[in-house]
């Protein structure tokens, strides 16, 4: 009897190992013995003692090892990929900063996979053509600053999703393959390759290809020869005899313009005695900025949309006006051009002006200058997509003009301006201040808009961006209403990393990573911002390794209690809410968590604001969130991240 007791044990046992593979903490076990550990690793905590969601280094989500993040421990040896195979639900593996080398991990193997970083490292390998097919899921790729060799893998172009792909300071050589799609971040720069620019990557920033000296086409200054033209010269005479050709053009150019230019000034000086005007005009001329658009300098210091007829009719006939609301569609591109404006200010993307139309509606149009990431098909989809969204606490855009060189965007004027110019813009005018309520109400309309964009827009990596407080406009109601949000996939990449908030997290900064919480952090540097009227900026970040930021500053002064100097002082009586003002505060730094997998997501943090509106005076409001988060632990977030007392 003992021995069919055992017997059917044994069976049972097998049908589990068959069935559902060895366990998640064998498979861990397993791969360690390929690592080669330098020093104090943190994965000391890798035994059969407790669970892998316990571990140094491991992400888990339901209980489940979604994640392995094993950064900056002097890591050597090489990969065993085959060793996670058991691993079913592994979608990020990290390795950056390390000293891995060995022949390149057969990544392939994990299916599922949506990330790899292996920056920082000493690869020195060339990777297999076939490296990455079947990964269809995977969507980043960091390789950058290894010693990689040999032609760069075709099956990387083949990823569908994938949006980013590092690959800059290695040792590729040969020609960067066909891509099929657009990515949001790439950057080949600091390697040998050679050869034409793919045209699918040809109006990305040309930094992103620095340092490969034969490289060439566009965006690149550096033309495209083959060694022999038609007649069988050398490649330098057939240089030389365009470059001769091209002057000879540029010369018959110039004389017709000259021609053309005497001919106007006769026909204005004819148009001048007519109405007995004098020629010149006291008035300065158009400034550099306003020359390229047509935007010429008005009597009393306003600015039109007017241009030469030549360049005017040329702008229509190019593109038009194209509206994403029905009930804004009465005005088109001439109306602009024609109508009077007056320029509100000059953002990090471009100028804005409110301009009057001959209707009497009063509008704002933004011009951008570093939208040239997508072409006129991939932009208009995501205008499209941005011209669906409809909530109380986000400004539409009412209609767009696409060219290739710049893009404008016409949104309704909102009289009161942006929140911004209330927390540090009116103190000298003597205008009425944000009182406390009106603060609280902001920040829940703010929460409320971000929750929209994430729930409406799932497929972008950070649904605003570009959250600050200049970007926040307030209704004649003081309700908040949010602009530039979903561009970071029309915006130059290099651009992007280098103007918008979002690249400024933390994240970004030590990972080079930007994902949906780093919205959460946004809003937590706002909440900041709102309750302590201090600029972001005056906290500068002067390199990665940096500590210096807003949310270092409060936590070095808040104590867990109400301290006068840390909050604004032009917010006025707070009629005994200096409670409530506090909760508000630990909910800003809550958000500012510098580790992303720790941060909670936005649906979580708007509950707390929800609650903190409801609630208010509540004296639990600690204790009820700090006994959640156990409950989030499993997801990586603590209770370390909810008290900072």
């Amino acid at each position: 009897m003992e021995s069919t007791s055992l017997l059917l044990v044994s069976i049972v046992s097998l049908f589990f190992v068959a069935g559902y593979g060895i366990s998640e903490t064998e498979s861990l076990l397993k791969f360690k013995k390929c690592l080669v550990i330098g020093g104090a690793s943190g994965l000391e905590s890798w035994d059969r003692k407790n669970p892998p969601c316990k571990w140094f280094g491991i992400l888990c989500d339901q209980g489940y090892v979604w994640g392995i993040r094993l950064e900056n421990i002097d890591l050597a040896g090489s990969l065993d990929i085959e060793a996670l195979t058991g691993l079913k639900s592994l979608r990020s593996l990290s390795f950056m900063n390390n000293k891995l080398r060995g022949p390149f991990p057969q990544f392939k193997k994990l299916g599922a996979l949506k990330s790899i970083y292996l920056s920082n490292n000493q690869f020195d390998v060339t990777i297999p053509k076939d490296a990455f097919d079947g990964m269809s899921w995977l969507k980043k790729i960091h390789l950058e600053h290894n010693k990689f060799n040999g032609e760069i893998p075709v099956s990387v172009a083949k990823i569908p999703k994938l949006l980013e792909l590092r690959l800059d300071g290695n040792q590729f050589t040969g020609k960067i393959p066909g891509f099929t799609h657009k990515l949001h971040m790439l950057n080949f720069s600091n390697n040998a390759l050679s050869g034409p620019i793919p045209n699918i990557l040809s109006t990305m920033d040309p930094k992103l290809f620095e340092g490969n000296k034969e490289l060439c086409g566009k965006p690149l200054v550096t033309e495209c020869y083959s060694p022999y033209n038609l007649s069988g010269e050398p490649k330098a005479s057939s240089k030389k005899k365009t470059s001769k050709f091209l002057y000879i053009v540029a010369a018959g150019v110039a004389a017709i313009l000259a021609l053309l230019i005497l001919l106007g000034l006769i026909i204005v000086l004819c148009r001048r005695r007519r109405n007995k005007q004098p020629l010149m005009s006291p008035e300065p001329g158009p400034l550099s900025l306003q020359r390229r658009s047509g935007i010429h300098k008005g009597d009393k210091g306003q600015y039109s949309f007017r241009s030469k007829k030549r360049v005017a009719k040329r702008m229509i006939h190019t593109t038009e006006l194209l509206f994403l609301r029905d009930d804004k569609g009465n005005f088109d591109l001439q109306d602009l051009l024609k109508a009077s404006a007056e320029i509100l200010g000059s953002g990090c993307f471009g100028a804005s002006y409110k301009t009057l139309l001959l209707n009497g509606s009063m509008m704002v149009v933004k011009r951008f200058k570093h939208m040239d990431s997508a072409g006129p098909e991939e932009f208009q989809d995501h205008m499209k997509r941005l011209g669906r969204l409809n909530h109380e606490n986000l400004l539409p855009v009412v209609a767009y003009y696409y060219k290739k060189e710049e893009k404008l965007f016409v949104c309704d004027f909102i009289e009161n301006g942006s929140l911004a110019t209330f927390l540090h813009g009116h103190r000298s005018l003597g205008q009425t201040n944000l009182d406390w309520p009106t603060r609280l109400n902001i920040v829940k309309g703010v929460g409320r808009g971000l929750l929209y964009l994430h729930e409406n827009l799932p497929s972008l990596m950070a649904p605003h961006g570009h959250l600050k407080s200049s970007n926040v406009l307030l209704s004649e109601n003081f309700e908040p209403l949010l602009t530039d949000y979903g561009l970071i996939p029309i915006i130059n990449a290099e651009s992007a990393q280098e103007l918008m908030v979002a690249y400024k997290s933390p994240e970004y900064l030590k990972q080079s990573r930007v994902t949906k919480k780093t919205d959460v952090w946004e809003l937590g540097v706002l909440i900041l911002e709102i309750l302590t009227g201090k600029l972001p900026e005056s906290f500068p970040q002067s390199d990665k390794e940096s500590e210096e930021d807003m949310a270092s500053w409060v936590k070095s002064i808040f104590k867990g209690e109400w301290t006068q100097d840390l909050f604004d002082q032009e917010m006025g009586k707070t009629n005994n809410c200096e409670g409530d003002i506090l909760k508000l505060l630990t909910i800003g730094l809550i958000c500012c968590e510098v580790d992303v997998e720790k941060r909670l997501d936005i649906r979580e943090v708007v509950g707390m604001i929800e609650d903190l509106m409801k609630e208010q005076g509540d004296d639990d409001f600690y204790s009820t969130y700090a006994s959640e988060a156990d409950g989030r632990s499993s997801r990586g977030v603590s209770s370390e991240a909810i008290n900072f007392s």
